[in-house]
Protein backbone atom coordinates (compact mmCIF):
# COMPACT_ATOMS: atom_id res chain seq x y z
CA UNK A 1 0.00 0.00 0.00
CA UNK A 2 2.61 2.08 0.58
CA UNK A 3 4.09 2.34 -2.89
CA UNK A 4 0.63 3.19 -3.89
CA UNK A 5 0.85 6.33 -1.79
CA UNK A 6 4.39 6.85 -2.44
CA UNK A 7 3.04 7.09 -6.14
CA UNK A 8 -0.29 9.40 -6.17
CA UNK A 9 2.33 11.58 -3.92
CA UNK A 10 5.07 11.19 -6.86
CA UNK A 11 2.55 11.96 -9.71
CA UNK A 12 0.90 14.94 -7.28
CA UNK A 13 3.97 16.68 -6.89
CA UNK A 14 4.98 16.55 -10.49
CA UNK A 15 1.45 18.23 -11.24
CA UNK A 16 2.28 21.00 -8.85
CA UNK A 17 5.42 21.68 -10.54
CA UNK A 18 3.71 21.95 -14.22
CA UNK A 19 0.21 22.88 -13.19
CA UNK A 20 0.84 26.41 -15.87
CA UNK A 21 1.82 23.92 -18.73
CA UNK A 22 -2.04 21.44 -16.91
CA UNK A 23 -3.82 24.87 -17.57
CA UNK A 24 -3.18 25.73 -20.82
CA UNK A 25 -3.70 22.06 -22.12
CA UNK A 26 -7.16 22.20 -20.50
CA UNK A 27 -7.53 25.71 -22.13
CA UNK A 28 -6.91 24.74 -25.53
CA UNK A 29 -9.11 21.40 -25.27
CA UNK A 30 -11.93 23.47 -23.77
CA UNK A 31 -11.40 25.65 -26.88
CA UNK A 32 -11.12 22.93 -29.28
CA UNK A 33 -14.60 21.96 -27.60
CA UNK A 34 -16.19 25.13 -28.12
CA UNK A 35 -14.87 25.17 -31.62
CA UNK A 36 -16.48 21.69 -32.67
CA UNK A 37 -20.09 22.10 -30.93
CA UNK A 38 -22.44 20.35 -33.25
CA UNK A 39 -20.28 18.73 -35.21
CA UNK A 40 -19.73 15.82 -32.27
CA UNK A 41 -21.16 12.23 -32.24
CA UNK A 42 -20.74 8.92 -31.39
CA UNK A 43 -18.35 8.25 -34.79
CA UNK A 44 -15.78 10.54 -33.72
CA UNK A 45 -15.99 9.23 -30.16
CA UNK A 46 -15.96 5.57 -31.05
CA UNK A 47 -12.57 6.98 -33.73
CA UNK A 48 -11.11 8.63 -30.65
CA UNK A 49 -11.59 5.51 -28.53
CA UNK A 50 -9.95 3.54 -30.97
CA UNK A 51 -6.87 5.82 -31.37
CA UNK A 52 -6.38 6.22 -27.68
CA UNK A 53 -5.99 2.29 -27.38
CA UNK A 54 -3.63 2.34 -29.72
CA UNK A 55 -1.66 4.74 -28.25
CA UNK A 56 -2.13 3.02 -25.12
CA UNK A 57 -1.13 -0.04 -26.35
CA UNK A 58 1.64 1.17 -28.47
CA UNK A 59 3.02 3.30 -24.97
CA UNK A 60 3.06 0.01 -22.95
CA UNK A 61 5.37 -1.18 -25.39
CA UNK A 62 7.40 1.66 -26.07
CA UNK A 63 7.47 3.22 -22.61
CA UNK A 64 10.41 0.83 -20.56
CA UNK A 65 12.70 1.22 -23.82
CA UNK A 66 12.23 5.35 -23.65
CA UNK A 67 13.30 5.08 -19.89
CA UNK A 68 16.24 3.01 -21.06
CA UNK A 69 14.92 -0.43 -19.63
CA UNK A 70 13.11 -3.05 -20.63
CA UNK A 71 10.00 -5.11 -20.08
CA UNK A 72 12.04 -8.02 -18.26
CA UNK A 73 13.62 -5.44 -15.67
CA UNK A 74 10.32 -5.27 -14.00
CA UNK A 75 10.23 -7.84 -12.05
CA UNK A 76 7.97 -5.87 -9.37
CA UNK A 77 3.96 -5.40 -9.52
CA UNK A 78 4.01 -1.69 -9.11
CA UNK A 79 6.36 -1.66 -11.63
CA UNK A 80 3.36 -3.04 -14.19
CA UNK A 81 1.34 -0.97 -12.64
CA UNK A 82 2.91 2.14 -12.99
CA UNK A 83 3.47 1.22 -16.72
CA UNK A 84 -0.30 0.27 -17.32
CA UNK A 85 -1.01 3.80 -15.61
CA UNK A 86 1.34 5.84 -18.07
CA UNK A 87 0.20 3.82 -20.96
CA UNK A 88 -3.93 4.75 -19.79
CA UNK A 89 -3.70 7.80 -19.26
CA UNK A 90 -1.93 9.00 -22.28
CA UNK A 91 -3.91 7.15 -24.39
CA UNK A 92 -7.19 8.54 -22.70
CA UNK A 93 -5.75 12.10 -22.90
CA UNK A 94 -5.35 11.29 -27.35
CA UNK A 95 -8.69 10.08 -26.99
CA UNK A 96 -10.11 13.37 -24.86
CA UNK A 97 -7.77 15.41 -27.62
CA UNK A 98 -9.03 13.55 -30.42
CA UNK A 99 -12.74 13.55 -30.23
CA UNK A 100 -12.82 17.33 -30.96
CA UNK A 101 -10.44 17.24 -33.67
CA UNK A 102 -12.21 14.47 -35.38
CA UNK A 103 -15.18 16.61 -35.14
CA UNK A 104 -13.31 19.57 -36.81
CA UNK A 105 -11.87 17.48 -39.17
CA UNK A 106 -14.60 15.40 -40.39
CA UNK A 107 -17.68 16.77 -39.05
CA UNK A 108 -21.34 15.25 -38.66
CA UNK A 109 -21.83 12.58 -40.54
Amino acid sequence: MYEIWLAMNIVYEIALGIWPLLALLLAVWVALLVAARGRLGARQVRQALLLGALVAVALFFSVPTLTQSSLANMGYWVDWANLLAIALGLGALAAVFSVPILGLAGGRK
